[in-house]
């Protein structure tokens, strides 16, 4: 397991924790909640438009006035 995944209560092992440790671990997983709320997002909006006509990257430009 690398050092990037494991949490700061894991790292504290023995220590006493404190409101910095217990407050960096409650930052670290909101991140990830909001990552997986993220990915459902995704994941229905790709169910939803599957097999749908997709738009072109010029005409999408061109619709949001980004064209030269």
């Amino acid at each position: 397991m690398s050092s990037a995944t494991v949490s700061p209560l894991k790292k504290a092992g023995k220590t006493r924790l404190n409101l910095r440790v217990l407050h960096a671990e409650l930052q670290r997983l909101r991140e990830r909640v909001e990552d997986l709320e993220d990915l459902r997002e995704l994941n229905e909006a790709l169910a939803r438009n599957q097999g749908k006509k997709l738009v072109p990257w010029a005409a999408a430009k061109r619709h949001l006035g980004l064209t030269d």
